[in-house]
């Protein structure tokens, strides 16, 4: 269902759902399918892979981001979001600042790879490697270009004529969330990099202290703007008790307050860690010296 088949006029908002708990979730099978099917196919892969003990963590962050991903997706929330932009804000943070880091921090591709048999996991971990060291790939997953993809997806996306026109076909809604998870999981994945230096660490602060700014600004932008961006809302916002003005700052608020503390507690852990091993470098590098200096005849 799509915002326009709930827009009829004052029938059709009086006859709109005024509480969270009348409004069904949404079983469309083509969110529900394919979320299933990475559901199994993962858990195939931990099962054959072992090393429960060791991997837990990871195993714990995928499924706990595959949840958070299935509850924004089928839950209350987006049918919600077809009636309020606050609802609709509140899917986009679930899937930009939860799953996408939590899935980011399993490294799930090593674990799915093993749901296959040895064969095939050899034959399609070749073309995956082959993909990952192909030039356009590894242009976008420089920290750098994965940071704009993420910014310009969330700009582009609130931009009024877009942001409308995925209210009004399912397929460019589609479009949006696919956007949004995927290149929230490309910043994500970046900045999880493994075997990080000190000076990664460094710009990863950087990268996530400037998505905080713009995804706050956006966010103020929203909150503060006396003008209505989006009137496809016009018509569902009164059976919640808001209207459109208010419902659209309340998105903004969502958008610009929650986003603003995650991000800024990351960027303060990344920046302690970058201080501890800068600290450490310099203790090795001083004990270096020392030892270096005794051995002189």
């Amino acid at each position: 269902m799509v915002l326009h088949s709930l827009q009829s006029g004052a029938t059709g908002a009086a006859s709109a759902a005024t509480s969270l708990w009348d409004v069904p979730w949404s079983w469309e099978p083509a969110i529900v399918l394919p979320l299933t099917v990475l559901l199994l196919v993962y858990t195939m892969g931990a099962w054959r892979r072992g090393s429960l003990g060791l991997l837990q963590w990871r195993h714990a962050s995928f499924f706990a981001g595959w949840a958070t991903l299935f509850l924004a997706l089928t839950s209350q929330i987006h049918e919600m979001g077809e009636q309020l932009f606050s609802a609709h804000m509140l899917q986009h943070e679930i899937l930009i600042l939860i799953s996408a880091p939590l899935i980011s921090a399993s490294h799930p591709g090593a674990t799915l790879l093993w749901a296959f048999a040895p064969r095939h996991r050899s034959e399609i971990g070749g073309w995956v490697q082959r993909v990952e060291k192909s030039r356009p790939v590894r242009f976008v997953t420089t920290p750098l270009n994965a940071w704009i993809l993420e910014a310009a997806a969330l700009w582009l996306w609130h931009i009024p004529f877009l942001y409308q026109a995925t209210l009004q076909s399912d397929w460019i809604h589609a479009a949006q969330h696919i956007s949004f998870l995927a290149t929230a999981v490309l910043f994500w994945s970046a900045l999880y990099g493994t075997g990080r230096s000190a000076m990664g660490y460094g710009a990863a602060t950087l990268y996530v202290f400037g998505t905080a700014v713009h995804c706050s600004a956006l966010g103020a932008l929203l909150t503060f703007s006396q003008v209505l961006w989006y009137p496809a809302y016009a018509g569902t916002t009164a059976a919640w008790g808001l209207t459109s003005l208010e419902d659209q700052q309340l998105g903004g608020a969502i958008m610009w307050v929650p986003s603003g503390v995650v991000f800024i507690a990351i960027a303060m852990a990344l920046m302690g860690r970058w201080l501890s091993e800068s600290d450490r470098r310099l203790k090795l590098g001083s004990l270096a010296a020392l030892l270096e200096k005794e051995q002189e005849p």
